[in-house]
């Protein structure tokens, strides 16, 4: 694994709409460090070299020019993003001018995947041409039918995480398409344009994707931890 390339797509466009300030989410600051630091500096340590694009709106490039230059975050470039996910992950991965081996494409506000996570995604997906974080749901589930609703076997459902990491010949050809509506993640993209069938790979309970006011409290002592414990 260690020989191989990496390349990182790191999807930064929120509008922090959901977590109720003016601030972008992915720039609000977790334990001191804005979340997006924190991403790009976790995917620095895990792959040494890597070339890691940071996917922004145009009108919030100018700002984290200005606002990561206060912080010290590991060398990436910036990609403009599109008017859906989809199309911000597409300009990611054409910024990638580079040959790599394989591209990990992660969202900008999951700032606590582990870098042994990272790595273990990577050595599944040079393996298998693809690797998805999942984890085993712990809530119970009911499918609503026109008739009312019936419970759903959990053992049968897993959690979609990211990063999700791909060969990099298959997750470029993915994505040489149109936008679709049932897009869902890279992933589904992946399923609906090519024969390839992805593999499933272990996720992490503290690698969460922040998006509300509540989410930023577990972030916080998620980070108070990892900090303990260095």
């Amino acid at each position: 694994m260690e020989s191989k390339r990496v390349g990182v797509v790191i999807v930064a466009g929120g509008s922090g709409s959901r977590m109720g300030g003016s601030m972008p989410k992915q720039f609000a600051l977790v334990d001191g460090e804005p979340i997006l630091v924190r991403t790009i500096n976790n995917f620095a340590k895990a792959f040494a070299g890597a070339k890691i694009v940071v996917v922004l709106p145009a009108q919030q490039i100018d700002f984290w020019r200005n606002y990561s230059a206060r912080f010290r975050v590991a060398r990436h470039t910036i990609a403009e993003g599109g008017e859906q996910r989809f199309h911000s992950v597409k300009s990611g991965i054409e910024s990638i001018t580079e040959y790599v081996d394989l591209i990990a494409i992660q969202d900008g506000v999951r700032p606590f995947a582990s870098i042994e996570m990272l790595r273990a995604t990577a050595r599944c997906a040079a393996e298998h041409g693809s690797a998805i974080p999942v984890v085993e749901a712990v809530d119970s589930f009911r499918e609503v039918t026109a008739e009312g609703s019936q419970i759903i076997d959990r053992s049968k459902l897993r959690v979609v995480q990211t990063p999700q990491i791909f060969d990099a010949s298959l997750i470029r050809a993915a994505y040489d398409t149109h936008y679709q509506p049932s897009f869902t993640d890279d992933a589904s993209v992946v399923e609906s344009t090519t024969t390839h069938r992805v593999t499933l790979c272990a996720g992490e309970r503290n690698n969460i994707k922040i998006t509300t006011p509540d989410d930023m409290v577990i972030a916080e002592a998620i980070a108070r931890s990892i900090r303990g414990a260095e």
